[in-house]
C-alpha cells in the first residue's frame, strides 16, 4: 500500500539523512518553505543544503501519520528542535516519475518554530558562503527566539482556558 518514495523519504527523515532525502526529489524540485513567503527553493541542490541544515536543527523525528494516494501525499512528524518540541506537517506532491516535485511544510508550535528558524537561516547561509550575512541573521532571529521562548513559558500558559475548579476563576 506504500509509496516507494514516500517510504525512502520518511526513513531519511527519522535517520536525519539529508543525501537520501535529496535523492528522492524530482530535477523540477520546488520547496515552500514554512518561514517565509519571500522565496522558495529550487532544484535538488537548493533543497539539499536546507534539508542538511534542517536535519542539524531538528533531531529525534518520528513520523506518526501518513495520509495520501497517487502523486498527493501528507506526512506529519513530531521532533525536537534544540529543546522545544516541534511537529511538523509535510505536503508532497510527486511528479510522473514518482519523485518529489513540490514540498511545502508547515509547523507548530510558535516556539519551535522560531527555534527552527533562527537554526537553520545562518546554517544554510554559511552552507551559501554567505558568512556575514549568517551571523546577521543569526542575531536578528535571537531576539524573537527569546521573547517567543519567555511568552509560551509565562504569559501564553496563564491564558490557557480556565476551567471549573481552576484558582483562577
Amino acid at each position: 500500500m506504500g509509496n516507494p518514495t514516500i517510504t525512502a523519504w520518511r526513513t531519511a527523515g527519522e535517520r536525519g539523512d539529508a543525501a537520501a532525502a535529496t535523492a528522492c526529489l524530482a530535477p523540477e524540485v520546488e520547496m515552500i518553505s514554512p518561514l517565509t513567503a519571500q522565496f522558495r527553493f529550487h532544484g535538488p541542490s537548493e533543497v539539499a543544503d536546507v534539508l542538511a541544515s534542517a536535519f542539524e536543527v531538528i533531531h529525534d523525528i518520528r513520523y506518526h501519520t501518513q495520509v495520501g494516494q497517487g502523486d498527493t501525499w501528507a506526512l506529519f512528524y513530531h521532533g525536537t528542535a534544540r529543546r522545544e518540541p516541534v511537529e511538523e506537517a509535510q505536503l508532497l506532491r510527486l511528479n510522473a516519475d514518482g519523485l518529489i516535485r513540490e514540498l511545502t511544510f508547515f509547523g507548530r508550535p510558535l516556539p519551535a518554530l522560531t527555534e527552527v528558524m533562527a537554526g537553520i537561516g545562518p546554517r544554510l547561509l554559511r552552507r551559501q558562503r554567505r558568512p556575514v550575512f549568517a551571523r546577521m541573521v543569526g542575531l536578528a532571529t535571537a531576539p524573537l527566539n527569546a521573547m517567543t521562548r519567555l511568552g509560551e513559558r509565562t504569559i501564553v500558559s496563564r491564558a490557557a482556558p480556565v476551567r471549573d475548579g481552576d484558582p483562577r476563576r
